[in-house]
């Protein structure tokens, strides 16, 4: 089901040559369609390729006119420059503007007028940074680099806001990650990156369903936190690296895994595919943050650092367990939050004032994780039957027994007797795995027959 959800214009384009095959009517094909919360006619238009193409094609028609330009820069005077390129923008945005009324209007309403609108708003706001670069080259204007940059996603957020197009947020809000990572590296606070954020949980909620934009801002949004962090623990105001750091983006991404089953729960099918996505991408840096503190290395690093700011984290991590333990109760998982919460308070306890040996278990601790953790997605996947589930399970316990070969054992006969003992466990999953499958065929047969 979550699999469909996320391949659901696929589905509109099977469905109709399910009518056309005369298995189910156009009428039963707009209602499938409609429970995904997708356009069966407009599904039939429109195609990932031929967007691509077209942006693509935007995107080459800026970059060759900036320079045919800039070839020629030196040879235009001054003020037919400075006319040439805001007459250029002021153009190409006012015929988008024009485009996208055309699309608007309810006695004419196009798609096609939409999508028009779209690639031309994207193509002005590369005609405004290549204006706002030149411009600044023409009067010497590059004091502070990063805030040309700002202006130029500052730019961009106007159209996106207005006709709620997730690439337009995408195009903006990249050029705001530019500029959060320019302005960090300066040592300069970076509390401007605000109205970047704001403006794409907007555009996720009001515009289209788009999962590209949805990792985009949730990834901004955790990566702005530990700037902000970084540069307010920092006695320099520089951006350094503090422990307290880890522990932070942990609780963000639990906090996250929560939202993301919240979501799961609402009647709003946006919010449904949100929800699997923010649950599905958790779930994957789970499996990662655990592949990385597998090593020792790391556990004995953390312990030698110099947790300076774990007043204020403990005062953070207070304010987030209010929203999480609410979410965890709401979505029923408060015993396995309170378990993980537990279990990352004892491992920060043991780094933070236990000796060698104590560090060191926390490695063979978070290996039984890994192992707990891919076989609890196993399980769950035979259970429920997500696909999904059971292949990052199989894949946790894989590259488990790859690290540790490498790491731990390193001889032919102790990695020959692993992987045996993996693979029996791989092939005794898909031997149950078949076994479960058979069994729901049985009983559905069973129930046909009844009926």
């Amino acid at each position: 089901m979550r699999l469909i959800r996320l391949l659901k214009n696929d589905l509109a384009r099977e469905s109709s040559e399910w009518v056309q095959q005369g298995l189910i009517s156009q009428n039963q094909a707009e209602k499938i369609c409609d429970s995904y919360d997708v356009d069966f006619h407009q599904a039939q238009n429109s195609s990932l390729g031929y967007n691509v193409l077209i942006g693509l094609g935007c995107l080459f028609i800026g970059l060759s006119l900036i320079i045919l330009i800039g070839a020629n820069w030196e040879e235009i005077p001054r003020a037919i420059r400075m006319l040439g390129l805001i007459a250029l923008t002021l153009s190409t945005q006012c015929y988008g503007i024009y485009r996208w009324r055309q699309g608007h209007s309810s006695s004419s309403y196009s798609s096609s007028s939409y999508s028009s609108a779209t690639g031309i708003f994207f193509l002005g706001n590369l005609f405004y940074g290549a204006a706002i670069i030149l411009i600044a080259q023409i009067y010497h204007l590059g004091e502070h680099m990063p805030d040309g940059v700002y202006w130029w996603a500052l730019g961009c957020l106007p159209f996106a806001l207005l006709t709620r197009s997730p690439l337009l947020m995408e195009q903006g809000l990249s050029l705001a990650l530019v500029w959060l990572f320019l302005q960090a590296d300066e040592g300069y606070l970076t509390t401007a990156f605000l109205p970047f954020v704001t403006a794409s949980l907007w555009v996720l909620y009001r515009g289209k369903s788009s999962l590209s934009l949805l990792i985009a801002t949730t990834f901004s949004i955790g990566l702005w936190i530990e700037f902000l962090l970084a540069y307010l623990w920092s006695d320099k105001h520089r951006m350094e690296w503090h422990p307290e750091l880890f522990l932070v983006a942990v609780l963000l991404f639990l906090l996250i895994w929560l939202i993301g089953h919240w979501l799961a729960l609402q009647n709003s099918v946006k919010a449904k595919d949100y929800g699997a996505t923010l649950v599905a991408w958790s779930l994957r840096f789970t499996l990662v943050s655990l592949l990385v503190m597998s090593f020792s290395e790391l556990w004995h690093e953390l312990a030698k650092e110099h947790w300076a700011n774990l007043n204020s984290a403990f005062l953070l991590t207070a304010l987030l367990f209010i929203p999480t333990l609410w979410l965890a109760f709401k979505v029923k998982r408060l015993p396995f939050t309170l378990a993980i919460i537990a279990t990352l308070s004892l491992a920060l306890f043991t780094v933070i004032n236990g000796n060698e040996i104590q560090v060191a278990w926390l490695q063979v601790a978070d290996n039984i994780l890994l192992i707990a953790f891919g076989a609890g997605l196993i399980l769950r996947g035979i259970k429920h039957g997500y696909s999904h589930y059971f292949y990052l399970g199989i894949t946790s316990i894989l590259l488990t027994a790859f690290l540790r070969y490498i790491d731990l054992i390193g001889d032919y006969v102790g990695g020959s007797l692993l992987f045996l003992t993996f693979a029996g466990l791989l092939l005794g999953a898909a031997k149950y795995w078949k076994h479960h499958q058979l069994m729901h065929s049985t009983d559905r047969t069973s129930k046909g027959d009844k009926s």
